[in-house]
């Protein structure tokens, strides 16, 4: 140990309240936090030496990379720092973690139970093993975030292998709760639990994700042997540092769900009164050498201090690529759990949800119907009741799950709108279009209103 202050690195290259918390908590227990982002960070190799800048002791790892195309790129990043400092949440354990059915593999071959699954390249193969889950299954993506790419299906309706570019698959729908689905997140940190919250899935979902809407309640204490067991195992067997473990209790016992490397914290704090954010700065702070006050470590978990912190680099200008720009009219890929195409798209800032197409929705099997809402259009005042539906749209580099309404867009030129749901990640150049030279027949399309 040193009495020397530790400078601990957090790569992070977006900004979320996760990432303000550690480097603030790091600052409070005493040591010097440095904020790894495009702004400011590099690698160099010269002379036979490899250096980072910002110069740090030890980095602890929040690169997202279930939500992004291409999530190799961020994670072959993660590994060029990790090979020069030491890391928390290895890349090769993150690469386990992010890709679900990598990580179902790893957890049965400890011995950790988990629900039935079934991944097929073809698809025949898939199809052909739907039967065994019952009439009703979970059909994911491998890879996915914040509830994305999850359904609950009927299994009398083939899938496909694939959504989008993504490899998907079939898993057991285990529930014993008739009235309000829920399952239990355990956050481990260290190996040792800091905290656990059942959470439900909000009205008209299944999914219990706190970034959809769920309800959440501190189930810490609460907490049973069996589940507290399976956790930390399940933790210690991805290999990583910290970890939000997601388990649900059947009527023989509790299956872990997923093992999530970059876990949320708000849903956490919100129904337990614990941040992780001062345990994984503590972690961070000893890995590289340095020790903290286990009290005020305890002290700090009673705040989430998500203040923009002092080590936060200037951020880039808005128009010098940090924040993507799209076109009024972009060409991009959406997918369904039956297929995927590509399809033109018009941007509408003034729509709160996207809406595709009844005729391409049922093209690519977007479904299942979720619930219904109602869209105000023109003079109807009552407005006008859409069925509503998961949808995964790619644009560009990025992928993103929204839940569309379906609606008869036949009259219309362009059989996807983009609501803020998914304009918010983006500027809009309303000079430019995907379609130029496509000599559309109309650009005139009817205002599309608002939601209630």
């Amino acid at each position: 140990m040193t009495d020397d202050p530790v400078r601990v690195g957090v790569l992070s290259l977006h900004t979320s309240k996760e990432t303000k918390a550690i480097c603030n908590a790091v600052e409070a227990l005493g040591h010097e936090p440095e904020w790894l982002r495009r702004e400011n960070a590099a690698v160099s190799i010269e002379d036979g030496e490899v250096a980072i800048e910002p110069d740090v002791d030890v980095i602890a790892n929040r690169m997202l990379l279930s939500n992004i195309e291409q999530p190799a790129e961020g994670l072959g990043l993660a590994h060029t720092f990790g090979r020069a400092r030491p890391i928390l949440n290895d890349p090769s354990a993150v690469l386990t973690a992010m890709h679900k059915f990598a990580s179902a593999v790893a957890l049965v071959e400890d011995g950790v139970r988990v629900p039935d699954a079934l991944l097929a390249l073809s698809n025949d193969r898939l199809n052909q093993g739907r039967d065994r889950f019952g009439s009703e299954g979970v059909y994911k993506t491998a890879i996915g975030t914040h509830g994305g790419g999850t359904w609950k299906i009927d299994l009398d309706e083939p899938v496909n292998p694939m959504v989008g570019n993504r490899q998907a698959f079939l898993q057991e729908l285990i529930d014993r709760d008739d009235s309000r689905h829920h399952d239990t997140r355990v956050y481990v940190v260290g190996g040792e639990i800091v905290g656990a919250m059942n959470r439900y899935a909000p009205d008209g979902d299944w999914r219990t994700n706190v970034a959809l809407g769920g309800d959440v309640e501190d189930a810490t204490t609460s907490l049973d042997d069996e589940a507290a067991a399976m956790a930390l195992q399940a933790a210690e067997t991805v290999g990583l540092d910290y970890a939000g473990v997601d388990l649900v209790q059947g009527y023989d016992g509790w299956y872990v769900l997923e093992v999530n490397p970059t876990a949320g914290f708000k849903g956490l704090f919100a129904a337990s009164g614990r941040s992780p954010a001062p345990y994984i700065a503590r972690l961070a702070i000893e890995r590289g050498g340095g020790s903290v006050d286990d009290d005020r470590v305890e002290e700090l978990s009673a705040v989430l201090d998500d203040s923009t912190p002092a080590c936060m680099p200037a951020e880039r200008r808005i128009n010098d690529g940090q924040t993507p720009t799209i076109g009024y009219i972009e060409q991009v890929n959406v997918a369904g759990t039956q297929g995927a195409t590509q399809a033109y798209a018009k941007s509408d800032t003034g729509a709160t949800r996207s809406s595709i197409d009844t005729q391409l929705a049922a093209e690519i099997g977007a479904g299942p119907i979720k619930s219904m809402t109602r869209v105000k259009s023109g003079s109807v005042k009552s407005g006008k009741a859409r069925p509503v539906v998961d949808l995964v749209v790619g644009i560009g580099g990025e992928q993103h799950t929204v839940t569309a309404s379906v609606e008869d867009r036949s009259h219309m030129e362009y059989p996807l709108l983009l609501g803020r749901d998914i304009l918010q990640h983006y500027r809009v150049d309303v000079q430019r279009r995907a379609d130029e030279g496509r000599n559309p027949e109309s650009d005139e399309e009817e205002e599309e209103g608002s939601e209630e």
